[in-house]
């Protein structure tokens, strides 16, 4: 990872170790190897033996791993291969519905990334963000509308997402979290939607999102970058708060507190 906020994981299959090396090269922010929904069950064995090759005789290779659900039958054995690595980085939990099954995962050392993907695990957030060693918090878009009965196509699915979107946020700032990640894009050729998703997300509050296919890295950091008239707002606001003046104004409003924060976090972004 090369970023200390993480705005891109980039998910990659397990079972496919000729794409491990390609997706570090891509990017983004982090690469996920995926021993889940990628991977057939038959296959799950081997793609731990890929992944614990591969950090073995690749230097400094720093990477997040999608175990199998809490209760699965491969649970267990990522959960152990992640721990006996320090090249794990940190453990993406999927299907995280409770506080019971993010705590054996958070006493691995690794910091954990619960993946809400449920009715359960909705009503379950708080107790889930509120965990000794989560790091942040997403959600699968997918999995969570099979579960609800929605069609997460339909453009009535968006209302019900941005409450999801809502409550990951909320949950991330009260327990000292990072922004979460926003669910995949699947239409991983379309750039101009996935740009305009993710500058959406970004005016939510969401640090980014995951990925499933390395051309949607580059398109999701520029679409988090400030414009160039963002940032000449923020450098105007800023500068007129140097003159110590107390009644500031800047293009006809009024600078107080939170437009100065986000004068300065816009800036934060582009660096």
């Amino acid at each position: 990872m090369t970023h200390s906020l993480i705005r891109t994981a980039l998910f990659v299959p397990g079972n496919r170790p000729e794409r491990f090396a390609k997706a570090l090269a891509s990017g983004t922010d982090a690469v996920i190897i995926d021993l889940e929904d990628a991977v057939a069950p038959a296959d799950k064995a081997a793609a731990r033996q890929h992944l614990a090759d591969f950090i073995m005789w690749q230097a400094d290779v720093r990477l997040l791993v999608r175990i199998n659900a809490a209760g699965s039958r491969d649970h267990q054995a990522d959960l152990q291969l992640c721990s006996e690595h320090p090249d794990v980085a940190g453990i993406m939990l999927p299907k995280a519905e409770s506080a019971a099954q993010v705590n054996p995962v958070a006493a691995s050392g690794k910091p954990v990334w619960p993946i809400i993907e449920s009715a359960q695990g909705m009503l379950s957030i708080g107790a889930i963000a509120s965990c000794a060693g989560v790091q942040g918090l997403t959600f699968g878009a997918l999995d969570l509308a099979l579960d609800l009965g929605m069609n997460a196509a339909g453009s009535a699915a968006d209302s019900v997402f941005d409450q999801v979107r809502f409550a990951l946020l909320l949950h991330s700032r009260v327990n000292g979290l990072q922004a979460p990640l926003d669910s995949v894009y699947p239409a991983f050729t379309d750039d101009s939607g996935l740009a305009r998703a993710t500058l959406r997300g970004r005016d939510m509050g969401m640090a980014g999102a995951l990925c499933i296919h390395p051309r949607q890295v580059p398109v999701v950091h520029a679409a988090l970058a400030p414009t160039a008239e963002e940032l000449a707002w923020a450098h105007r606001v800023l500068n007129a708060a140097e003159s110590g003046e107390a009644a500031l104004k800047v293009d006809g409003e009024m600078v107080d507190a939170p437009v100065l924060g986000r004068a300065r976090r816009l800036l934060a972004l582009s660096c």
